[in-house]
């Protein structure tokens, strides 16, 4: 398993859900953070509660649907000295649900693409010539098992597009230690995922970090999260290293 120790993470989506209970993980592993949200004082409260494990840490805001938005994000990151080390893209917008599918609007498309595909991937082409260079990153782009629902369409596909990208771009890192992993967190009890949803989202917790602990230099393995729940950080890089890679 890898140390991340005095590393910097970014996490998108650390405002409330999997991103914050991600970001609380890392802090409790000593890494440094970058909290994304929509509005600033989304992760003030956040900021306090990563210090107190005695790491850095500091906000950033940003509207993912606006990619303007993220490159001005990105400059500030970048403006600071910031060496980000670890990323966890795991900010996402489930658009709606549409009974009525065959009349799915157009923008559900143009949203779920903007936030879901286009805002984090700008993130990982950004940072990840500056991994390949320094010969180290991990990635962990945060996907969805949502299938055979034509009524999710916009989000499904956007995903879909996610997983496509981010496994055809780890193969160019695949055999160094620039590692890039999916993750499916399953279907939890979020804003996102809604009441009804069958599991905690403290049940995706280790399984939505496990990427970025992992010590193999294989890339482009997708992890589901809920076959993680309940293992120690150790036990859950051993199993996840024991998944196959997709370039096999």
């Amino acid at each position: 398993m890898r140390s991340l120790k005095g590393k910097w993470v970014l996490v998108t989506g650390a405002s409330r859900g999997l991103g914050k209970l991600a970001a609380l993980f890392m802090a409790k592993q000593g890494c440094n953070l970058i909290l994304q949200s929509r509005k600033i004082d989304g992760t003030a409260e956040l900021l306090g509660e990563v210090k107190a494990f005695g790491v850095e840490a500091y906000q950033v805001a940003c509207e993912l649907s606006d990619i303007a938005d993220v490159d001005r994000m990105l400059a500030e990151i970048d403006k600071k000295g910031t060496n980000v080390e670890v990323i966890l893209n795991n900010a996402g917008l489930q658009i709606g649900y549409r009974s009525d599918y065959i009349n799915t609007p157009m923008d559900d498309y143009n949203i779920s693409f903007a936030i879901n595909t286009i805002a984090p991937m700008r993130i990982v082409y950004h940072f990840l010539p500056k991994m390949i260079e320094n010969g180290f990153g991990r990635i962990v782009n945060t996907t969805s098992g949502i299938a055979l629902e034509a009524e999710q369409a916009g989000y499904s596909a956007s995903k879909a597009a996610l997983d496509k990208v981010t496994i055809d771009l780890g193969f160019k890192t695949d055999g160094t230690d620039v590692i890039l992993s999916l993750v499916d967190p399953g279907w939890c009890r979020t804003d996102l995922g809604g009441p009804k949803a069958p599991n905690s989202p403290e049940s995706a917790v280790p399984g939505i970090v496990v990427g970025a602990f992992l010590d193999d230099k294989k890339s482009g393995r997708l992890f589901r999260a809920q076959e993680f729940n309940g293992l120690t950080l150790e036990d859950a890089v051993k199993k996840a290293e024991s998944i196959e890679s997709p370039y096999v």
